[in-house]
C-alpha cells in the first residue's frame, strides 16, 4: 500500500513537472529558478522510483514494515522538495503554468498525498499547510486574472476546506473564504460566478457542519490527549501524518498566530470600519475582536481547548467573553461575523446598479449568512458568541437591509429575519420587537410603501403566522410585557385592514394584485386561527371521536391529553432546552409543574393580569397624551404609579410611549406639583463632568421644550442649579446664574441658527456680545469658550432622541389621492430612510440589552389573544364574505370563521361563539330575512361550513345552537324551493315561482338539496346521540324554539317537530338524569305543540307522544323514580288545555291504549294517568267520560288485584279520580258505578295496609310517622273524596255518597286511630259548612232536609257504634256541630238536631261520667239560651212595614203568611218575613228541647203515655168503675221506665240545672202570652199566620217536664239528702203554677192546662199523708179558688179527690178517699 500511494503521489507530481517544463513560457529568464527547482524535483523522483522498483522487484510485502523514523524524515524532505517547484509555479504569471500547478496541488491534496501539517521553515509557527494555502489563494490577482485559473483557485481551495486529510483554521480558513468570494463578485465568467457561489455554499455547510458534529466526537471524560487532537493537525491514517509531530508545534504558536490572525482580520475588515463611522459600532469591533483573537489558540493548542470544553459549559452564561470549546467554533464565528459584516457594506446612493459590486456582495453576503441560519445546529444556536455576533452585527446589518429599495436584499432580510425568529428568538427578544414594530408592520401601514415591498413582507408574515409556537410567543412575550409593544394586536389588526382590503392603497398595483395581497391577508389570519386550534387541540373533545379512556381525569386536567411520548420524556422534557418545538401537546409538560426550572412568567393567569394591567396603563398613557394631569392622577388611582413626585419623574423619564411636548408643557406648569415633578425630573440627570452644551443636549433629548418663555425660565433655572450641583469643583460656573443665563442663550442660538422661520443668523461675534458679562461677579466667560459653543450648536442641532411615535406623525395618511407616481416615490425614499435610522438606531441601543424570552407552553395563553383578536378577524371575514364572490376568498373566510368558532367553543366564550355562528348563518342567505333568490356558490359553501361546524363542534356551542338550527330549518324550505315544490313558501317580494329565478341561482338553490347536504344535515341528528350532557339539552332547546317559529307561520311546516320526534328516539337511551334533563326541554315543547290550534299539527305531536312514551315505557322503571311522571306530563298538560273535543278524545285513547299494553310496566306515571283520566271525569262529551271511566274501572277492578303494590303511590289521585267522574252530573250511571268503584278501593286499602307504610310515599309524605301513612295515603283521600262528592253532587249522587261513605267507617273504623278519627270529622263536619254557601233558599233547604239529616243521623249511628274511641275525642265537638244545627233557620235541621242530641245521649248516656253529663247539661242549656226567641218581646215593624201593613189591611190576614212569594213583594217586608221565619224555627226548637229533654230523662214517649193515663184514670174516676189491676200495672211501668231513661244516671245538682233551664222557657212562654198587645202587633204583620200567636204548647209542656223531674226526685230513696231542698223547689213550682191558672183569662188558655193540673194533683194524691200535708197547706187557698172555675169534668173529679183526702189527713172527717 505504501509504494502504491508513493505511486499514485510520484505520478501526479512527475507529470504535472513535465508539463510545466514542457510549457514554453519556462524558457523565459524570470522562470530560471521554476526550471531549476522542477529539474531538482524530478532527479529526487527518479532515485526514489528507482529504490522503490528494487524493494518492488524483489517483495512487495516489507514496503509497509520499513522503518518509521527514516519514512517520516523522507516525507519531510519531499513535502519541501515537492512543493518548492509547485509554490513557484503558482507566483509565475503564466495561466498554464499556474493551472497545472494549481491542478496538481488539488490532487495531491485530496488523495491525502499533501497535509501540510509540518512546520513550515520558512515562516517558524505556522504550518506548511497554511503557506500551501497561501500559495492558493495569492494566484489570484483582482478581475485581471484568467478565467481557468479562477476556476483551478476555487477548486483547490473547496478541496483544502473540505478535504478529510488537511485541516485550516482561522486566518487561513477566513482567506480561503474570502477569495472564493473575491472570485464570484470580480469574475466575468457566468460559470466561474456560479461555481464561487456553490463553492462557498459548500465551503460553509462544511465549517458549520464540522462545528455541530464536533460535539459529539468529544468523549465523556477527556482526561488524556484523544485521537481528536491528531485529527485536528493531520490525518492519522495518511503516511505524512504522525501524532509525535504536534508536540513540538506547541510551543511559541501561541502568540505569532494570535498577531498573524488579528492583522489578517483587521486587513478584511478594514473596508468595512469606514462604512461604520459611529463611535458605537467601533467600540462593538473593539469589544468583540481582542478576545476572539486574543483567545485564538492556534491548531496546535487544540488538545487544550478540549480539555477546557467540559469547564466551560458548567460557567455562568452571563458573563460575555470570548468562549469556544473548539478551534471549530472559532472557525465559523470568524466566517459568520465576516458575512455580517460584508452585509452591512452601505450601498451607493441612487438607485443601485445590479451589476455593481456593492449589491452583488450584499446579496451573496445575505445568500450565505440565510444558509447558516437556515442549518442552523444546536452549538450554533446557543453558543453565547454566535448570539452576540447575531445581535451586534447581523440585526444591525438587517435593520438596514429590511428597509431596503432594493427587492432582491429587503426580500432576503424578511427571509433572514423569518429565520432568526424560529431559531434565535429566545434570545432576539427586543430585536424582533423592532424589527415588526419598526419595520414590517410600518411598512404595511405606509400609504406611500410600494406593493413589492408589502406583497414581500406579508410572504414573510405568511412563513411566521403557520407557526403556532411563534405566533403564541408573539403574544405572551410582546403583548403581555408591560413594557414591549402589542405586537401581535398591532399585526392582526393589519392583517385584518388588508383582508378587507381597507389597507393603504399602493399606487401602480393592479386590482389582480390587490386581490392577491388581500387573499394573502386572509391567509395569514386563517393561519393565526389555526395555530391558535392547534395550540389548543387538547383541549377539544370531537363529539364524533371515540371518547379517549382516560376521559375523567381530562375533564380534571384538560392538558392530560398530552402525547404519551411526552410524558414518558418528561424527564428529557425538562433537561432540554426552553424551546418545545411545535403544538398544543408538549406545552403541557408545564401543567405538570415537570419545567420547575423554567421561568413562572408563562402562567396564563399571570400573564392575563399582567395583559390587563398593561391596557390599563396604555389608557393611562393615552390620557396622558391629551390631558396630562389627568393621566396621572387616573393612574395613581390604578396604582401603576407611585403618589410622589420621584414616582412621576421616573415614569416620565423611562415611559418611551409618553409624547415628549407634553412632558415639556407638563413640567413648565406654575403650580406646584408640575414645579415639584419638575424638579424631581431634573434632580435625575447626572451631568458630572460635562459641559454646559453637553449637558443640556441631554436634558433636552427627553422631551421637547415648551414654547412659553416662563415655562423655559423656570425649566433653565432648575437645570443651572442641578448643573452646579452636579459639578462644584468647576471654576468657571461657580453661581447657578451663570449656567442659567448661557443655557438660556444657548436654547435662542439653537432656534436661532436651525428654524427656517429666522431668515437673518446670528453671528459668532453677536453671540459673544450677547453674553458680556455674565459670568461670577460680572466677568466675562472666555471667548474661546463662547466661540467653541457657537461652532458645536451651528454643526449639530441640540435636539430630541428619535424614537419611534415620531414616525408615524409626517406620514400622509393615504388622504391625498391625486399624489402623483413620482411624488409617492420621493415620499416613500424618505420614509423608508427614516424607518432606517430608526430602526439601526434603535437595533445597536438594543444590542447589549438581556431580555428575558418565554416559551409559552400553556394551552390557556390562546384565550385572551383570541379575546382581544376576535373583532379584527371577524370584520375580515364578514367583509371577505360580503364583498366577495371570489371562491380562495369565500373558502379561507369560511376556514377563518370555522377555526375561530372551534377557539371560542373550546374555551367557552360564548359572546365570541355566537358572534362568529350569527356570522356564518347570516351568509348562508337562509334567514328569514334574506333574498334567497341572491343564492351563490360561497352561500353554498357556507352552509356546508355552518353544518361541518355543527357536527365537529356541537359539545360547545351552547345558545348558538338557535342560530344553526335555525339555518337548518329554513335550509329545508329552501330544498323545498329549490325542488319546486313550495314556491309559496318564498316570503314577500320574493313570492316569484322557482321558473322566474336566475338559472344559476336555480342551480345554487337546487345544490341545497345534493345528497352530501342531505346527509350532513342527517349526521348533526343522527350526531346528536354522542353530544354531551349540556351540549344536547342547548341543541334540544333550540330546536324547540325553530320549531315554536316554523309552526307559527302563516303557514306552519313541522319540519323541527318531526326532527324533535327523531332525536327523541336517538337520544332516548341516554343515562336518566341527561334524559330528564332533555325531556324538561321537550315537554314544555310538546305542551305547547300539542295545545296548536291546528288540529293537524296537535294530532301529529300527540301520536309522536304517544310513540316516545311507549318506547320509554317498555324501558319500565325502579321505585321511587319518578322519570315516567316527567315523561307523560305533556298529555297532561294538553288534557287540561287543549279544548278540541278530538284532541282530548285522542289523549284519552293514548292513555288507554298505554294502559292496555304497558301497564305492568308503569310506575310513577299512573299519577299522570289518573290526572288526566281526572281531566277526562269532568268533559261534557260522552265518548271521553266513558272511555275514561272503562280505563279506570279496569285499573281499579282489575289491575288493582293483581298489582295494588306497585300502584299504591298513586292511590290518593286515582280516588280523586274516581270523585271528578261521580261528579259528572252529566252521566249519572257513571256516578253511581265511580261511588261503587271506592267502595273496592276501600276493600283494597283494607286488605294490604302495610304496603302504604311501605311505600315511604315521595314528595310530601316524609314526615308522616309510619303508622299514619295507610290513613294519610289510603283512608283519608279516599273518604275526603267521598266528602267532595256529597259536598257537589246532586241529591241521589250525594246520597248515595254520603250512604257509601259512612258504610265504609262503619265498617272499617275498627282499625282507624285516634288522631285518624280527628282528621274524618273535620272532613264529616264540613258537609254541614256547605250551608255557607249563598242564600238560595230552596237549594239550601232541600240541602239540610236531606243530606245534613242524614249526615247527623249517620254520625250519631258511628258515635254511638264507635263511642268508646269517640267520646273523649270529640264529643265537644259534636255537641258544637249540633249546637250549629239548631240554630239553623231550617225547621227540618233544627228539629234533627235536636233529635240526634236525644238519641245519641240515649243511646250512650250510660257510658257517660259525671264530666261527660255536665258537657251534655251545658250542651242542652246553651242550645235553650240560644233558641229562645227573646225578640217576640220586643218586635216592633220599621216604617217601611208599617205603611205596608195598613195597605195589606184590606186583604185577608192569611195571605201574609205567603207573602214571600209574591214577586213585586219590597225588601222591607222579605227581611220581616226571613225574621219571623227565624223565630218560629227558635219557638219550635224549644219545644223540640223540652221533649228531648223529657225523652231523654224519662225515655221517648212516657211522659205522653202518663199524661194518657192519668187523664184516664181521672175519666175512670169520674164514671166510677176503680180497679186494682189498673194501680198494680202502673208500678210496674214506673219501674221499667226508670230503668231505661237517663234519670238515674244525672247527679241532683244537673236535674236542678236542666229544671232550671225548663223554668226559664217556662216563664218567658208565660210572659209571651200574657202580652196580648205584642201578640196583636205580631199577628198584624204576619207572625204565624192566621192565629194569633202563641206559646202555649211551650208554656205547658216545659212546666210539666220540670213537674215530673221534681215529683220524680221528690220520690227517690238514692237522693234522699236532697228531699229538702226538692220540696222547697217543688212547692214553689207548684204554687206558681196554680197561681197563673188561676189568673188565666181564656178559657181556651185554660184547657191548655188541665193536663198539668191533672198531673199536679194526681202527684199530689199519691204522696204520703204528711208530705200531702205540706204541699195541701201551701196551696189551699189556690184549690179553693179554682172551684170557681168552670173546671173539666177530669179535673173536676181529680180535685174531689184532693178536697177528699185533706178531711182525714187534716182529722177533719175520716173517710178514706182512696
Amino acid at each position: 500500500m505504501q509504494s502504491n500511494s508513493t505511486k499514485t503521489k510520484e505520478m501526479f507530481i512527475v507529470r504535472a513537472l513535465e508539463k510545466i517544463l514542457a510549457d514554453k513560457d519556462i524558457r523565459r529568464s524570470h522562470h530560471s529558478q521554476l526550471k531549476k527547482s522542477c529539474d531538482t524535483a524530478l532527479e529526487q523522483i527518479k532515485a526514489e522510483l528507482i529504490n522503490a522498483g528494487q524493494i518492488a522487484e524483489g517483495n512487495e510485502l516489507p514496503c509497509a514494515a520499513l522503518p518509521l523514523p527514516k519514512n517520516d524524515a523522507a516525507s519531510i524532505i519531499n513535502a519541501e522538495t515537492y512543493f518548492l517547484p509547485f509554490e513557484l509555479a503558482c507566483k509565475s504569471r503564466s495561466p498554464r503554468i499556474v493551472v497545472t500547478a494549481l491542478d496538481c496541488l488539488q490532487k495531491l491534496i485530496a488523495y491525502g498525498h499533501l497535509t501540510g501539517a509540518i512546520q513550515d521553515s520558512a515562516n517558524p509557527g505556522h504550518l506548511l499547510i497554511d503557506r500551501i494555502v497561501i500559495t492558493i489563494y495569492g494566484c489570484f490577482n483582482g478581475p485581471q486574472t484568467d478565467e481557468g485559473v479562477q476556476l483551478q483557485i476555487i477548486k483547490a481551495l473547496l478541496t483544502v476546506v473540505t478535504s478529510q486529510h488537511v485541516e485550516i483554521h482561522e486566518f487561513t480558513l477566513l482567506q480561503a473564504v474570502r477569495t472564493c468570494y473575491d472570485i464570484y463578485l470580480s469574475s466575468r465568467n457566468l460559470v466561474n460566478q456560479t461555481t464561487a457561489r456553490a463553492t462557498l455554499t459548500q465551503m460553509l455547510n462544511v465549517i458549520f457542519a464540522r462545528m455541530e458534529n464536533q460535539v459529539y466526537e468529544v468523549p465523556p471524560t477527556p482526561t488524556t490527549t484523544t485521537p481528536t487532537a491528531a485529527a485536528i493537525n493531520g490525518n492519522i491514517n495518511s503516511p505524512d501524518g504522525n501524532g509525535d509531530e504536534v508536540s513540538p508545534t506547541v510551543e511559541g504558536s501561541d502568540t505569532d498566530e494570535a498577531i498573524a490572525s488579528e492583522l489578517l482580520a483587521e486587513i478584511i475588515t478594514a473596508a468595512f470600519n469606514e462604512a461604520m463611522k459611529e463611535q458605537g459600532q467601533d467600540q462593538d469591533l473593539a469589544e468583540v475582536e481582542p478576545p476572539v483573537n486574543g483567545n485564538g489558540n492556534g491548531s496546535a493548542d487544540s488538545s487544550h481547548s478540549d480539555h477546557d470544553s467540559v469547564e466551560l459549559h458548567s460557567e455562568n452564561d452571563a458573563i460575555v467573553t470570548a468562549k469556544f470549546t473548539h478551534i471549530l467554533q472559532k472557525d465559523a464565528f470568524l466566517v459568520f461575523r465576516a458575512l455580517c459584516k460584508l452585509s452591512m457594506k452601505p450601498l451607493p446612493e441612487g438607485q443601485p446598479d445590479p451589476k455593481s459590486h456593492e449589491l452583488r456582495s450584499k446579496v451573496l453576503s445575505l445568500h450565505l449568512l440565510l444558509l447558516i441560519l437556515q442549518n442552523a445546529g444546536p452549538v450554533f444556536r446557543s453558543n453565547e458568541m454566535f448570539i452576540m455576533a447575531i445581535k451586534q452585527y447581523l440585526c444591525v446589518a438587517l435593520s438596514n437591509n429590511g428597509v431596503s429599495l432594493v427587492a432582491e436584499v429587503f426580500e432576503l432580510s424578511l427571509s433572514i429575519f423569518v429565520a432568526l425568529l424560529s431559531n434565535f428568538k429566545v434570545h432576539l427578544k427586543r430585536q424582533i420587537e423592532v424589527f415588526f414594530k419598526e419595520i414590517f408592520l410600518n411598512i404595511l401601514e405606509a400609504s406611500s410603501s410600494s406593493f413589492e415591498h408589502k406583497w414581500m413582507v406579508i410572504q414573510a408574515l405568511t412563513r411566521i403566522c403557520a407557526d403556532a409556537q411563534s405566533v403564541v410567543d408573539i403574544y405572551v412575550n410582546y403583548d403581555c410585557d408591560f413594557s414591549a409593544a402589542n405586537l401581535f394586536e398591532r399585526l392582526v389588526n393589519d392583517l385584518s385592514k388588508i383582508a378587507q382590503g381597507r389597507q393603504a392603497l399602493e399606487l401602480g398595483a393592479n386590482p389582480m394584485q390587490e386581490k392577491s395581497m388581500r387573499i394573502r391577508g386572509l391567509e395569514c389570519l386563517v393561519s393565526i386561527l389555526k395555530c391558535m386550534v392547534e395550540w389548543s387541540k387538547d383541549l377539544y373533545v370531537n363529539p364524533n371521536m371515540p371518547a379517549p379512556a382516560l376521559q375523567v381525569q381530562s375533564v380534571q386536567s384538560p392538558t392530560q391529553d398530552a402525547q404519551a411520548g411526552d410524558n414518558a420524556d418528561a424527564l428529557s422534557a425538562h433537561n432540554s432546552s426552553l424551546r418545545s418545538t411545535h403544538g398544543g401537546s408538549s406545552h403541557s409538560l408545564n401543567s405538570y409543574g415537570s419545567a420547575k426550572n423554567q421561568e413562572l412568567l408563562d402562567l396564563p393567569e399571570a400573564l392575563e393580569e399582567r395583559k390587563m394591567r398593561k391596557e390599563v396603563m396604555e389608557t393611562g398613557i393615552e390620557l396622558f397624551n391629551r390631558k396630562p394631569q389627568k393621566g396621572v392622577q387616573f393612574l395613581q388611582e390604578k396604582q401603576l404609579l407611585g403618589s410622589t413626585c420621584q414616582d412621576i419623574a421616573r415614569w416620565l423619564h423611562d415611559d418611551e410611549r409618553l409624547d415628549k411636548t407634553v412632558i415639556g408643557n407638563y413640567l413648565g406648569e406654575n403650580d406646584d406639583h408640575s414645579k415639584e415633578v419638575m424638579c424631581a425630573y431634573i434632580d435625575a440627570f447626572d451631568f458630572r463632568q460635562l459641559e454646559v452644551v453637553a449637558a443640556l443636549r441631554i436634558l433636552l433629548e427627553e422631551f421637547r421644550l415648551p414654547g412659553e418663555a416662563q415655562k423655559i425660565d423656570r425649566l433653565m433655572e432648575k437645570f443651572a442649579s442641578r448643573y452646579c450641583e452636579c459639578n462644584p469643583q468647576n471654576q468657571l460656573f461657580q453661581m447657578a446664574d451663570t449656567v442659567y443665563v448661557l443655557a438660556f442663550s444657548i436654547i435662542m442660538l439653537t432656534t436661532d441658527l436651525h428654524s427656517p422661520q429666522v431668515k437673518h443668523k446670528m453671528t459668532k461675534e453677536q453671540y459673544i456680545k450677547m453674553n458680556r458679562g455674565i459670568g461670577d461677579s460680572k466677568d466675562d466667560l472666555p471667548e474661546e469658550y463662547l466661540s467653541s459653543i457657537y461652532d458645536e450648536i451651528a454643526e449639530h442641532e441640540i435636539k430630541m432622541k428619535n424614537n419611534s411615535t415620531m414616525l408615524i406623525q409626517p406620514k400622509p395618511a393615504g388622504k391625498q389621492p391625486f399624489i402623483t407616481e413620482k411624488r409617492r416615490k420621493l415620499l416613500w425614499n424618505i420614509e423608508m430612510e427614516v424607518i432606517s435610522l430608526t430602526a439601526t438606531n434603535l437595533m445597536q441601543s438594543v444590542s447589549h440589552v438581556k431580555s428575558p424570552f418565554t416559551s409559552a407552553k400553556h394551552l390557556e395563553h390562546v384565550r385572551p389573544m383570541f379575546k382581544m383578536a376576535w373583532t379584527p378577524f371577524l370584520a375580515a371575514f364578514s367583509v371577505g364574505l360580503q364583498d366577495c364572490d371570489d371562491p380562495e376568498i369565500a373558502t379561507l373566510c369560511l376556514d377563518g370563521i370555522r377555526c375561530a368558532i372551534r377557539i371560542a367553543c373550546i374555551f367557552h366564550m360564548s359572546l365570541e361563539r355566537d358572534a362568529y355562528v350569527q356570522a356564518l348563518a347570516r351568509f348562508t342567505l337562509l334567514n328569514a330575512n334574506s333574498p334567497i333568490n341572491e343564492m351563490k356558490a360561497k352561500n353554498i359553501d357556507t352552509i356546508k361550513t355552518l353544518i361541518m361546524v355543527a357536527h365537529t363542534d356541537g359539545n360547545y356551542l351552547g345558545s348558538s345552537w338557535l342560530d344553526i338550527v335555525k339555518c337548518i330549518s329554513q335550509l329545508e324550505l329552501a330544498q323545498l324551493i329549490g325542488t319546486g315544490v313550495r314556491p309559496q313558501f318564498l316570503s314577500g317580494a320574493q313570492t316569484t315561482l322557482k321558473d322566474t329565478l336566475n338559472p344559476s341561482v336555480k342551480e345554487h338553490i337546487g345544490e341545497t338539496s345534493s345528497q352530501s347536504v342531505v346527509v350532513a344535515v342527517d349526521r348533526i341528528f343522527t350526531g346528536s346521540m354522542r353530544l354531551d350532557g349540556d351540549a344536547i339539552v342547548d341543541f334540544v332547546r333550540a330546536l324547540c324554539q325553530v320549531s315554536v317559529d316554523e309552526l307559527q307561520q302563516t303557514q306552519p311546516r313541522m319540519f323541527s317537530l318531526q326532527k324533535i320526534v327523531e332525536i327523541s328516539y336517538y337520544n332516548m337511551e341516554r343515562i336518566r338524569l341527561q334524559w330528564s334533563r332533555i325531556w324538561q326541554v321537550l315537554g314544555e315543547h310538546f305542551n305547547t305543540v300539542g295545545c296548536n290550534s291546528n288540529e293537524e299539527i296537535a294530532f301529529f305531536a300527540l301520536d309522536s307522544l304517544r310513540q316516545l312514551s311507549m318506547k320509554f315505557m317498555e324501558k319500565g322503571e325502579f321505585s321511587n323514580f319518578r322519570f315516567q311522571k316527567d315523561f307523560l306530563r305533556p298529555f297532561e298538560h294538553i288534557m287540561k288545555k287543549n279544548n278540541s273535543p278530538a284532541i282530548r278524545d285522542m289523549v284519552v285513547r293514548c292513555i288507554a291504549q298505554m294502559v292496555n299494553s304497558q301497564a305492568h310496566n308503569i310506575r310513577s306515571g299512573w299519577k299522570n294517568i289518573f290526572s288526566i283520566f281526572h281531566l277526562a271525569a269532568g268533559d261534557h262529551e260522552e265518548p271521553i267520560v266513558e272511555l275514561a271511566f272503562q280505563t279506570t274501572g279496569k285499573i281499579i277492578g282489575d289491575l288493582y288485584r293483581r298489582q295494588f303494590s306497585v300502584m299504591v303511590d298513586s292511590f290518593q289521585d286515582a280516588v280523586k279520580c274516581l270523585s271528578e267522574f261521580a261528579c259528572n252530573a252529566r252521566f249519572p250511571d257513571t256516578s253511581m258505578e265511580a261511588i261503587r268503584l271506592v267502595r273496592n278501593c276501600a276493600q283494597c286499602v283494607h286488605d294490604a295496609p302495610q304496603l302504604f307504610a311501605e311505600h315511604a310515599g315521595m314528595e310530601n309524605d316524609a314526615s308522616v310517622a309510619e303508622e299514619d301513612r295507610v290513613w294519610v295515603r289510603g283512608w283519608f283521600p279516599m273518604l275526603f273524596s267521598l266528602s267532595c262528592v256529597v259536598n257537589r253532587c246532586k241529591l241521589d249522587v250525594r246520597t248515595r255518597g254520603l250512604t257509601v261513605l259512612f258504610e265504609i267507617v262503619k265498617t272499617h273504623g275498627d282499625s282507624f286511630k285516634p288522631n285518624w278519627w280527628k282528621d274524618l270529622f273535620n272532613v264529616i263536619f264540613r258537609i254541614f259548612d256547605n250551608m255557607k254557601l249563598p242564600e238560595h233558599v230552596t237549594e239550601k233547604s232541600e240541602w239540610m232536609t236531606t243530606t245534613c239529616n242524614h249526615a247527623l243521623y249517620a254520625i250519631i249511628d258511628v258515635f254511638t257504634q264507635y263511642f268508646d274511641v269517640l267520646g273523649h275525642l270529640l264529643l265537644e265537638e259534636l255537641f258544637a256541630q249540633l249546637h250549629w244545627c239548631v240554630q239553623q233557620n231550617n225547621e227540618q235541621l233544627a228539629r234533627s238536631g235536636t233529635n240526634c242530641l236525644e238519641n245519641l245521649v240515649i243511646s250512650n248516656g250510660f257510658k257517660f261520667n259525671e264530666v261527660t253529663w255536665d258537657k251534655t247539661c251545658q250542651c242542652i242549656l246553651d242550645i235553650f239560651n240560644a233558641t229562645l226567641p227573646k225578640e217576640l218581646l220586643h218586635w216592633r215593624p220599621t216604617k217601611g212595614n208599617e205603611q205596608h201593613q195598613q195597605q195589606q189591611q184590606p186583604r185577608r190576614a192569611s195571605t201574609i203568611q205567603h207573602s214571600n212569594s209574591n214577586a213585586q213583594e219590597p225588601p222591607v217586608m222579605a227581611l220581616a218575613h226571613n225574621h219571623f221565619e227565624a223565630l218560629h224555627i227558635k219557638c219550635v226548637v224549644q219545644l223540640e228541647l223540652i221533649q228531648t229533654m223529657d225523652n231523654i230523662v224519662f225515655f221517648p214517649a212516657t211522659s205522653r203515655k202518663e199524661d194518657a193515663e192519668t187523664l184516664a184514670q181521672a175519666a175512670a174516676d169520674l164514671s166510677g168503675s176503680r180497679g186494682g189491676s189498673t194501680q198494680s200495672q202502673q208500678l210496674q211501668l214506673d219501674c221499667q221506665r226508670e230503668e231505661q231513661g237517663m234519670y238515674g244516671y244525672l247527679r241532683t245538682r244537673q236535674l236542678f240545672t236542666l229544671a232550671e233551664c225548663l223554668m226559664q222557657s217556662h216563664r218567658f212562654a208565660k210572659r209571651f202570652n200574657a202580652d196580648q198587645e205584642q201578640r196583636n202587633l205580631l199577628w198584624r204583620a204576619g207572625f204565624k199566620g192566621s192565629v194569633k200567636p202563641n206559646l202555649l204548647k211551650q208554656e205547658t209542656a216545659s212546666l210539666a217536664c220540670v213537674l215530673r223531674i221534681f215529683f220524680k226526685m221528690y220520690g227517690d230513696e238514692n237522693r234522699r239528702s236532697d228531699w229538702p231542698g226538692i220540696e222547697q223547689e217543688l212547692v214553689q213550682v207548684c204554687k206558681e203554677a196554680l197561681g197563673y191558672y188561676l189568673s188565666l183569662q181564656s178559657e181556651a188558655h185554660r184547657d191548655a192546662w188541665t193536663s198539668l193540673l191533672l198531673l199536679i194533683l194526681t202527684r199530689l194524691l199519691k204522696m204520703s199523708d204528711d208530705r200531702f200535708a205540706t204541699h195541701v197547706s201551701n196551696y189551699y187557698g189556690l184549690l179553693c179558688d179554682m172551684m170557681c172555675f168552670d173546671l173539666k169534668p177530669e179535673l173536676r173529679s181529680v180535685l174531689r179527690r184532693v178536697f177528699m183526702r185533706i178531711g182525714p189527713v187534716f182529722n177533719i172527717m175520716n173517710v178514706n178517699v182512696k
